[in-house]
């Protein structure tokens, strides 16, 4: 049975202990499947660059409890291990979710993923400043949810062997078993920045990281007793969370065919500056019969031959803004598309990419494709968050009225020129767990553009990727008989 990773915080090396196993597991060649909780792009990067398999997040706000267990079953079919990531603190979640029959835990935190897929948690707690007060901690935590079983104690940032020996002697009277002890100086930093880690194919020392949290995986835990509680047991991943084996008659998600028996390819922007993307929604384009082709707006002249569509997902393009605008060719090549009717998304760094303009944070300001009438300008305030948002027109992934759930987390607001309607604006939104009113989101300039902050995750909404490449594919019958 699988194990889920959680903190007492954020904070507390989550993400260390997790990537010390997976490097570790992979490193004796074993397949291991890893997941994340919550909406987060960056910390999958990480997983998937030490296991050479996609990362798959578990986020009931952005889609269902029911696409958590699908996904968890679906994706741990084919492997020997499963590990899951947690987010924040172990009962941190949005509040109760409406309907949901008990306040613990918090919806879509750690705890309610864990108890949604009937598997244990390894608790990660930061003792760099405790050494009696481990027992209170640890007890609380075990004991506040009582359907909620806590499988073991990873025990970081501790100082030395008398550090050590004051931890256990602590923990001793609550029979619970230590799986893993990671030294204060054994701590490993991976460099950051105004959204967390800094990516991947950002990190050309990425590959020495890997091979010290390998190291670290191998001399720091319990392998013994750890080992067998991350193996996927003969249910194949289903048992586990109660997920009927027909997966035919419940999972719609599973069940998603090709729209057309006509191929088409869709343009997907990825590069340094955009990369954030979730894996299954690139999954759900394929299912419904797309071909997706990778190209780079930092490096690429033109965009790929023979396209239908175009998915600029976000990322960090005020990093690159004045490699992106130095790219004009590029730029032509996209703005030219768009003009023409080729169905866009335009996601976050995507959106930032098709204003007029974009201001870094050294407030120089670098031309973009200008199919938004605004500007794109960093700020030191954080917008972060779950949102619903309602949709108040006709728009290329969804229509009027239609209800979705998203996740805003940027730096960057917009200034609008004068010229700007507020008839072109996409919806009204509201936080996830209250009605508080949040403001307008989402700029439908043309029919054939989705432009907006906020990121959806498809799995919550089928319509979406099929609305998208249904239009695609008019777009394709328009386009050869021009």
């Amino acid at each position: 049975m699988p194990l889920i990773i959680a903190g007492t915080s954020s904070g507390v090396g989550k993400t260390t202990v997790t990537l010390a196993l997976l490097a570790y597991l992979c490193q004796k060649k074993l397949r291991v499947q890893s997941f994340k909780v919550g909406p987060d792009y960056i910390d999958p990067m990480f997983h998937r660059y030490v296991t050479g398999r996609a990362c798959r997040n578990l986020d009931p706000v952005l889609t269902s409890e029911d696409f958590v267990q699908e996904c968890f079953a679906g994706q741990t079919q084919e492997v020997d291990f499963a590990l899951v990531e947690g987010v924040m603190g172990l009962f941190d979640g949005v509040g109760v979710e409406r309907g949901f029959p008990t306040s613990l835990p918090s919806f879509a935190s750690t705890a309610h993923i864990a108890k949604l897929l009937k598997i244990p948690v390894l608790l990660v707690i930061d003792c760099s400043r405790l050494s009696g007060s481990v027992a209170a901690i640890a007890h609380g935590y075990s004991t506040l949810d009582p359907h909620l079983k806590i499988a073991g104690l990873v025990l970081n940032r501790v100082g030395s062997d008398r550090h050590l020996e004051l931890l256990k002697n602590a923990l001793e009277a609550l029979q619970i078993s230590v799986f893993g002890v990671l030294w204060r100086e054994d701590n490993i930093s991976i460099p950051d920045r105004h959204l967390g880690l800094i990516p991947t194919e950002e990190l050309p020392e990425l590959d020495s990281i890997i091979s010290r949290l390998a190291a670290l995986g191998k001399s720091c835990f319990d392998w013994e007793r750890l080992l067998p509680l991350l193996q996927i047991g003969e249910e194949r991943g289903c048992g586990n969370t109660g997920v009927n084996e027909d997966k035919e008659e419940i999972s719609p998600y599973l069940r998603v065919y090709p729209v057309s028996n006509t191929r088409i390819r869709i343009a997907i922007a990825f590069d340094k500056a955009f990369n954030f993307y979730y894996q299954d929604n690139l999954d759900l384009l394929e299912k419904l019969g797309a071909e997706l082709v990778f190209w780079s707006p930092l490096v690429d002249t033109n965009l790929p031959e023979n396209i239908q569509g175009m998915y600029f997902g976000g990322g960090f393009p005020e990093m690159f803004a004045e490699q992106l605008a130095n790219n004009t060719s590029g730029i032509n090549s996209v703005k030219n598309a768009i003009l023409a009717g080729m169905p866009t998304i335009a996601e976050c760094g995507g959106l930032m990419y098709l204003c007029d303009r974009m201001i870094d944070f050294a407030e120089t300001a670098y031309p973009m494709l200008g199919i938004l009438p605004a500007i794109a300008t960093m700020d030191q305030r954080l917008t972060l968050g779950y949102r619903r948002a309602v949709a108040l027109q006709d728009g290329l992934l969804v229509p009027a009225n239609t209800v979705i759930y998203g996740h805003e987390f940027h730096r960057s607001r917009l200034l609008l020129n004068p010229e700007f309607s507020s008839t072109k604006l996409l919806f009204t939104t509201s936080r996830y767990d209250t009605d508080e009113f949040t403001g307008y989101e989402g700029w439908n300039i043309l029919p054939n553009l989705h432009a907006s902050y906020i990121h959806l995750h498809w799995g919550g909404n089928l319509e979406i990727p099929q609305r998208f490449v249904e239009h695609c594919h008019q777009f394709r019958e328009v386009f050869n008989h021009a």
